[in-house]
């Protein structure tokens, strides 16, 4: 055997690892701002806000980003609420990975925690998501993954509030995954996927045609049509901010517990999981 094919086949197992290695995460086409939390510099990549930010090891690829809550205060500790920027689009995508602490404990009621939120060109870059013009909401709540939309900031614009009325000074719109999904400590992928509806200016209505989605570890678990997010109140409303800021309400925090952030898309196509966790079956 020549020196050259010696050598040549001693490398190919290093070569196969870097191929498979790079092959885990598919093609992001259309992506806005990707993050896999590998180190804490992550302002110098755009994110803004709370200035404190804990990675760990044991993550779904490399590190990852740590929120804990100590005790049942239910105050937020190990990293800050951070958002991003990103180019306004009227329809948007996101795919990250999850994982909730053993034993991990739900609030006890139709609600919390919040988790990661999309807001629009409508409100600041500071703003406060509790109370806009449109906030979504990708979140687990009682096992289940939930996206929801409020726009509590609208009650007194010309056309009103396009998710429900309010009660007890919030309003929203929920929809749930029929089963519970988050029974484990495992890494989980989220997705959703958002578009909001168009207008008719002229006839001053919004029309029905947004979409909500949602898909946990690759199957569609959520999946509407015939959507209104907006009115006409609001033409040139499109989707700019990411909001990452886990929260529970005074008094619902179960007890101490952890959880975990990894490999983050956002995008204007659907990204899907990592390779490895694909399989035809669970495609949707």
């Amino acid at each position: 055997m020549s020196l050259l094919k010696t050598i040549r086949l001693s490398l190919l197992p290093c070569l196969m690892l870097h191929w498979i290695g790079h092959a885990e995460e598919p093609e992001r086409a259309g992506a806005l701002f990707h993050e896999s939390f590998d180190d804490a510099a992550v302002d110098q990549r755009g994110w803004y806000d709370g200035k404190v930010v804990r990675i760990v090891p044991n993550a779904k690829s490399g590190s990852c980003i740590e929120y804990e809550w100590t005790d049942t205060s239910g105050t937020v500790t190990g990293s800050s609420a951070k958002r991003h920027l990103f180019e306004p689009r009227e329809e948007i995508f996101i795919r990250y990975y999850l994982r909730l602490s053993k034993g991990w404990g739900w609030s006890g009621r139709n609600y919390h925690p919040h988790l990661t939120h999309f807001m629009t060109t409508e409100n600041a870059k500071w703003a406060g998501p509790a109370a806009s013009h449109l906030t979504l909401y990708i979140e687990p709540v009682n096992g289940k993954l939930r996206l929801a939309a409020q726009d509590i900031q609208n009650k007194n614009t010309p056309h009103g509030l396009t998710q429900g009325p309010l009660k007890g000074g919030y309003n929203g719109t929920l929809w749930d995954s029929a089963e519970e999904l988050f029974t484990d400590d495992a890494w989980h992928c989220v997705e959703a996927h958002f578009k909001l509806n168009t207008l008719d200016l002229k006839g001053g209505k919004p029309n029905a045609d947004g979409i909500v989605r949602g898909w946990f570890d690759g199957k569609l678990v959520i999946d509407h049509t015939g959507v209104i997010l907006r009115s006409t109140d609001f033409p040139n409303m499109k989707f700019n901010q990411f909001l990452m800021a886990p929260y529970f309400g005074p008094g619902l925090l179960p007890h101490a517990q952890k959880l975990w952030i990894d490999e983050m898309v956002v995008s204007t196509k659907r990204i899907g999981p990592l390779t490895s966790d694909r399989s035809p079956a669970r495609r949707s």
